[in-house]
């Protein structure tokens, strides 16, 4: 059973830039597909970012270019490096996870069946 652990986030002022973990257990970064997802007040939750098992990244446009995922398979470590924050980057932000292969709907929250609790980014 794969449990995912978020931390890293916080309140930064924008331009800034913040770097969120998640901590993977019973399971491997390396066989999964893992995705981060975002969710603020009155919002449906949206993919942001996903990493194949091939290392493979895909970005949803809106972070292109400010965002980057990856993962230290050593540690069982998946991160979301975020730069030159934007105050609509807020959100509470989730690592999810799934075993089967990422796919073109690799940002679309159904396709996960793993999630972490999630861990608060606040950009003023």
């Amino acid at each position: 059973h794969v449990q995912l652990v978020e931390s890293g986030g916080g309140s930064v002022q924008a331009g800034g830039s913040l770097r969120v973990s998640c901590e993977i257990s019973g399971g491997t970064s390396s066989g999964l597909c893992m995705g981060w997802f975002r969710q603020a007040p009155g919002k449906e939750r949206e993919g942001v970012a996903s990493i194949s098992k091939d290392d493979v990244p895909t970005y949803d446009e809106s972070v292109t270019g400010r965002f980057t995922i990856s993962e230290d398979t050593v540690k069982n470590i998946l991160y979301l490096q975020m730069d030159n924050l934007q105050p609509e980057d807020t959100a509470m932000y989730y690592c999810a996870a799934k075993t089967a292969t990422c796919t073109v709907r690799s940002l679309q929250a159904q396709e996960y069946n793993y999630w972490g609790q999630g861990t608060q980014v606040t950009v003023s």
